[in-house]
């Protein structure tokens, strides 16, 4: 059977790019954001920019309620640190 490809839709750019890094597991919206860097710039430079933000594992129960609530993540009030984490990081 044929591997089925999904369409990103127009606004994605980078198609090519865009599938690989679903394949790897990224979210859509992470993997669209990173796939339009990449055919603004290059790909080269969309590797070398930001980063600067530490792992989830180091910031504090409010703050990442604070980033879930930006990001409308819901039942986050009820959920415990590592329940925040696996919520963002599978956004």
């Amino acid at each position: 059977m044929a591997e089925k490809k999904r369409d990103p839709g127009p606004s994605v750019k980078d198609k090519e790019l865009y599938e690989e890094l679903r394949d790897e597991g990224n979210s859509k919206e992470k993997s669209a954001r990173i796939a339009n860097a990449a055919a603004n710039t290059s790909r080269e430079e969309v590797g070398r920019k930001g980063g600067e933000s530490g792992s989830y594992d180091d910031w504090t129960v409010d703050e990442l309620r604070d980033r879930a609530a930006e990001l409308e993540i819901e039942g986050r009030s009820g959920m415990n640190k590592d329940e925040l984490i696996d919520a963002l990081r599978n956004h």
